[in-house]
């Protein structure tokens, strides 16, 4: 699964997890038991041996640590562009039209219009209002 981070698994699920695990070892125990009640000769003590030994295994199962998921992190390769389908019988393509505006020599007197954004002015004086300057 891609991943934008190499963060690892919230603790909150991971603790989510290992419980599941423990209580689906703790559930294959009462199996274990009520078989053993249930067989007779050596399956029932088969079965009750392992009822005895699973809790310790559980233990040490569930608490091994977090385990340590490998995520994709390699950066996404970007899907080539789509061909646009076909047109429509009797569509006309139309040619892009330039914007006037972009064209300093027709557009508008763009003297009335500065940008405020220019570096090279001087910052502004404290306690002065601005048409002074």
């Amino acid at each position: 699964m891609p991943s934008i981070t190499s963060a690892p698994e919230p603790l909150a699920d991971d603790q989510a997890r290992r419980l599941h695990r423990y209580f689906l070892q703790m559930g294959f125990r009462v199996v274990c038991f009520w078989g053993a009640y249930l067989a007779s000769g050596w399956l029932r003590w088969t079965l009750v041996a392992i009822a005895i030994v699973l809790p310790y295994i559980a233990v040490i199962l569930v608490n091994a640590g977090r385990d340590k998921v490998e995520y994709d992190t390699s950066p996404m390769v970007p899907q080539a562009p789509r061909e646009l389908p076909p047109l429509a019988e009797g569509a006309t393509v139309v040619e892009q039209v330039d914007d006037p505006a972009d064209d300093e020599t027709d557009g508008p007197d763009r003297s009335q219009h500065q940008d405020r954004t220019d570096h090279d002015a001087a910052p502004p004086e404290p306690g002065r209002p601005e048409e002074d300057r």
